[in-house]
C-alpha cells in the first residue's frame, strides 16, 4: 500500500506516518550537522540547525514530495569542512556525508524491529505505518548513496578518491541536480537504487531477531 492509498483508506495512519517521515528527513540533515559539529565544524549549531524544530529544517517542495510521492528532502544543513582540522578533513567528509544515510538506515531498522517484535496484523494500521516507514527510509538511504553530486554518495567517494577525481566531481556538482533528475525521469537510476535497497535491507536483516 502506498502513501496515497493510506491517505484514502486511513487518514489517521497517514497523519502518523507523515510525522514520522518528516522526522526521517529532519534526522538525516540533523545527523550531518551533529557529526560535523563533533568533528570541529559548528556552522550548523551557529545557524540554529542542530534542533528538532521542523520549521528550521523543512523544505516546502521536498515535504510535499515526501508526503505525496514517497520521496523528498529537507533543507541541507550548512557544513564548512574548512573548520575541521586539516588532518581530519577527508575523514570528516566521509563521516559527515555518511551520517544522513546512517540515520535513514537506523530509522528503517527500528521500524522493522518494531514490526518483528509487535507482530501486528499485516492489514492493521500499525503494520502499514511500520512497513511504509521502513521502505521509504531504505529508499532515501539508497538514493543518497548514489555517487553523483550533490548526493551524499559522491561526498563519500570524494573522501577516498584522489584530487583528480574530486575536481571532476566538483565540476559536475552545479549541474548534479539536473543530471540526477534526468536520470530518474529516464529510469536509468532504478536498477542502481534497487540494488542498493536490497543491499541495505540485507544488512538490516542481519541485526533483526529471527
Amino acid at each position: 500500500m502506498g502513501l496515497i492509498s493510506l491517505l484514502l483508506s486511513d487518514p489517521a495512519a497517514f497523519v502518523i506516518l507523515s510525522v514520522l517521515l518528516l522526522y526521517s528527513v529532519i534526522f538525516h540533515e540533523l545527523a550531518h550537522g551533529w557529526v560535523a559539529y563533533k568533528m570541529g565544524d559548528a556552522t550548523a549549531k551557529w545557524l540554529g540547525r542542530l534542533t528538532l524544530n521542523p520549521i528550521k529544517h523543512l523544505d516546502l517542495i521536498g515535504t510535499l514530495m515526501l508526503l505525496f510521492v514517497g520521496f523528498g528532502w529537507a533543507k541541507p544543513v550548512p557544513i564548512n569542512l574548512e573548520n575541521i582540522p586539516a588532518e581530519n578533513r577527508r575523514k570528516g567528509l566521509i563521516f559527515v556525508s555518511a551520517a544522513g544515510i546512517t540515520a535513514n538506515i537506523v530509522f528503517a531498522f527500528i521500524a522493522l524491529l518494531l514490526y518483528r517484535l509487535i507482530s501486528p496484523d499485516q492489514s492493521g494500521m500499525i503494520a502499514q505505518i511500520l512497513i511504509l516507514l521502513a521502505r521509504i527510509n531504505i529508499i532515501l538511504a539508497a538514493f543518497n548513496l548514489i555517487p553523483i553530486p550533490p548526493l551524499d554518495g559522491s561526498k563519500i567517494v570524494m573522501g577516498f578518491a584522489p584530487e583528480s577525481v574530486n575536481r571532476v566531481l566538483n565540476q559536475i556538482e552545479p549541474f548534479g541536480f539536473f543530471i540526477v533528475l534526468g536520470l530518474l525521469l529516464l529510469g536509468a537510476l532504478n536498477p542502481v537504487i534497487n540494488v542498493l535497497q536490497y543491499f541495505i535491507l540485507a544488512v538490516i536483516s542481519v541485526f533483526l531477531p529471527g
